[in-house]
């Protein structure tokens, strides 16, 4: 797919990966909807695309809400004519272990707050906005591409249960996908990143990251523009389908 002129949604647009991949697509010439529940750092993001001379547009949005993502994605492919990419990048982390023990009593468990709200946002928020985007491309009759942003974290990893299980979910949706929507010109894929410097990552204690870059190969973390420039692989590559691209600088958990 050629990216220039092409209308982009993007999830989790207000900060980090999100942003990185707009203002990379606003420097193709992509027309970008940009989508989040940060309104402030939406404007931002939004600022940052016009400035590189991107047509954009803001769009309050919650991934987990159906309704909210049914009328936000009907309002997309209104306001811009066309519905030709989906990037599923929202995801949130609520991490901690299954159980919490010591010496043969249980001190802590993961609260089924923690998985759910996992699980509504990184697994059900991806469900949600590729159906209602499979829906406008379908209607529009210009088939188009869906890119989900898995993780390392897809295999199983400490300490993340729900965030794992979420992940490991995207991947095997975007098998199911890349079958069920090629006869209607639609491509699903997956990028599956190692551990990356953004914000969500900033949180971790700096002990933690030092044992995880100590494990890359490449001795560092990604930096967003090298998943970015991935996504754009993806967008571009018309026979990459139902596949996880691993950006991990070769670490395994």
């Amino acid at each position: 797919m050629e990216i220039k002129g092409r209308t982009v949604v993007i999830t989790g647009a207000g900060r980090g990966l999100g942003r990185t991949t707009a203002q990379t697509l606003a420097d193709r010439g992509a027309r970008l909807a940009l989508a989040d529940v940060n309104d402030e750092g939406l404007a931002e993001t939004l600022r940052l695309c016009e400035a590189a001379g991107a047509e954009a547009r803001v769009y309050h949005l919650d991934v987990s809400d159906e309704a909210a993502v049914e009328e936000r994605f009907a309002a997309i492919a209104r306001d811009f004519g066309a519905l030709d990419a989906l990037i599923n990048n929202a995801g949130i982390t609520r991490d901690g272990l299954l159980v919490k023990a010591r010496e043969g009593r249980v001190e802590k468990k993961m609260s089924l707050e923690d998985w759910n709200a996992v699980i509504g946002v990184d697994l059900r928020g991806v469900f949600l906005c590729t159906r209602e985007a499979a829906e406008q491309m379908i209607g529009l009759g210009s088939g188009g591409v869906i890119a989900s942003i898995s993780s390392i974290s897809r295999a199983g990893n400490f300490g993340q249960t729900n965030y794992s299980a979420a992940k490991a979910g995207i991947a095997s949706m975007t098998v199911t996908w890349a079958k069920e929507l090629a006869r209607h010109g639609i491509r699903a894929a997956a990028i599956a990143p190692g551990f990356t410097e953004t914000p969500m990552v900033a949180q971790m204690p700096e002990k933690a990251l030092d044992r995880i870059r100590a494990q890359v190969p490449l001795g560092r973390l990604a930096r967003p523009e090298e998943i970015a420039h991935s996504v754009v692989y993806v967008l571009e590559n018309d026979y990459f389908n139902g596949r996880v691209l691993e950006v991990d600088g070769g670490l395994r958990l």
